[in-house]
């Protein structure tokens, strides 16, 4: 039996989900084909468990996925593999918009989504069969790379397996109690936000799993033990689709609680809100972005500030907890206008926050924009996790930018607010704050060299610190 191992590689460096890693689902997926086409399949999760090299050496091929921040990490583990004589496959975002850059460490490459022309290259590569047939796929032959038409059909989600959990090594962490199982439900975004990669790799059109589709899945799930966190980038993208799975999961009465990304502007259906609460909803994720007008104008955000208010009013209402996502740096953004963000979050009582660095993504707008301009700082993309400024922002320093970042989080989880949120007995709150604040720490700690570096960007003194501070991604990369 051909064997295939799949590698998430690790993020660099400290995240909110740091102390419990989630899996993406790509490489479960793909894993899942490749078992039910009779290969003899696993999946490492690495921040779930470190990689087992007499493991590694025993694999017909390996496959590894990859976001921009953890590309460093996806190309050191694939020349390792690469020097044991094993092909390597590389998937994901990414190296879907940066293939030739990808293909210095790889034999194959799928570029956008993988599960529909999977099947095809296993069968292809076990019988040495003609890679120029395969959709989406680049390869190198002869050292020459080869960039096949990206001619697949987006995929029909309703032939997707149900993923299958039990290939991936090691044991799952519990978060409060419970296991977090993801589950997608559909693909696909038409806003097209500036410094979102996701219609570049998943296009502009909704595409949805059928609602008995979604049932017979969550039916698998049905624990008080499990948390189910719907990854679709906008869960209430389609209001009539939405409310008929929110009814199926009601008749169905499901004993686990879940949350899941929405927009500000699903509240303008309040019946809607309260389905999802009767549902089991226990948090929505929103990307609020910011209060700056100008700000949400530059980042296609449509949406309004009134909009924003009205959205946190009414899931606090519904007894919906809302972790509010904001991104600072955009051109228009000012020392002034975090403050005002910070201060927006504290009014509307949002349970948790992430203030988030503008980051140009290879395959967005916004990166095509920064590289024309020549504002691009650092091109090291362990640093493109949106915790660390990479380019030159207008109404900041470079340094200041990451300070207001690291203050915005300190001024929404200080003591005085853990301490109201306490004794208006907003528990689950308190418990966020108490690990942020812990977090923050580790992460300026960890990052005391980079925070350095950036006070010190000065032509001699600078030019040191790059030095030692590449050294010490160097030495990351090889451990």
């Amino acid at each position: 039996m051909s064997k295939i191992i799949f590698i998430e590689p690790k993020a660099p460096n400290l995240h909110i989900f740091s102390k419990f890693p989630l899996p993406r689902l790509g490489t479960i997926l793909l894993g899942t084909i490749a078992k039910n086409e009779g290969w003899d399949a696993a999946v490492i999760v690495e921040e779930r468990k470190e990689i087992d090299w007499d493991e590694i050496a025993t694999a017909d091929i390996v496959g590894i996925s990859t976001i921009t921040s953890t590309a460093p990490r996806a190309y050191a583990i694939a020349d390792r593999v690469q020097k044991l004589g094993i092909p390597v496959i590389l998937g994901g975002p990414h190296v879907s918009f940066l293939p030739d850059e990808a293909l210095q460490h790889s034999d194959f490459l799928i570029r956008g989504e993988g599960e529909g022309v999977f099947p095809l290259f296993l069968e292809t590569f076990k019988n040495n069969g003609d890679f120029s047939v395969i959709p989406n796929l680049s390869f190198k032959k002869n050292k020459k790379v080869i960039h096949n038409t990206i001619t697949a059909e987006p995929t029909d989600l309703n032939k997707l397996p149900y993923p299958e959990f039990s290939i991936i090594q090691g044991r799952p962490k519990r978060i409060g109690g419970k296991y977090i199982i993801p589950v997608q439900t559909s693909r696909g975004c038409p806003y097209n936000c500036s410094f979102c990669s996701v219609t570049g790799m998943f296009g502009r059109k909704y595409r949805f799993r059928s609602v008995e589709h979604i049932i017979g899945e969550l039916r698998r799930y049905n624990d008080r033990k499990n948390f189910v966190f719907f990854y679709d980038d906008n869960f209430g993208a389609n209001r009539k689709r939405l409310i008929e799975l929110l009814d199926a999961m009601i008749a169905e009465n499901f004993k686990f609680k879940w949350s899941t990304q929405v927009r500000a502007d699903i509240t303008k259906d309040e019946e809607l809100i309260a389905k999802m609460r009767k549902s089991g909803c226990h948090t929505v994720f929103i990307g609020f972005e910011s209060v700056n007008p100008a700000s949400l104008k530059a980042m296609n955000k449509c949406q309004s500030v009134e909009g924003m208010e009205h959205a946190a009013q009414v899931f606090k209402k519904n007894k919906i907890n809302v972790h509010g996502m904001f991104v600072v740096g955009v051109d228009d953004d000012n020392p002034e206008s975090v403050k005002e963000s910070v201060k927006f979050a504290k009014r509307n009582w949002l349970s948790s926050v992430q203030f988030l660095i503008l980051t140009p993504l290879p395959g967005t707008r916004c990166y095509a924009e920064l590289c024309k301009a020549g504002r691009i700082t650092f091109k090291d993309w362990s640093l493109y996790d949106a915790h660390h400024v990479v380019f030159k922002p207008i109404k900041f320093s470079l340094a200041d930018l990451q300070k207001a970042q690291i203050k915005a989080h300190e001024q929404f989880y200080s003591f005085y607010e853990t301490v109201r949120r306490l004794l208006h007995f907003r528990f689950v709150d308190v418990g966020i704050a108490y690990y942020a604040r812990h977090l923050n720490f580790s992460w300026r700690r960890k990052n005391r060299m980079f925070l350095k570096l950036l006070d010190l960007l000065k032509p001699r003194k600078g030019a040191r610190i790059i030095a030692d501070y590449k050294q010490e991604i160097a030495l990351e990369a090889k451990s």
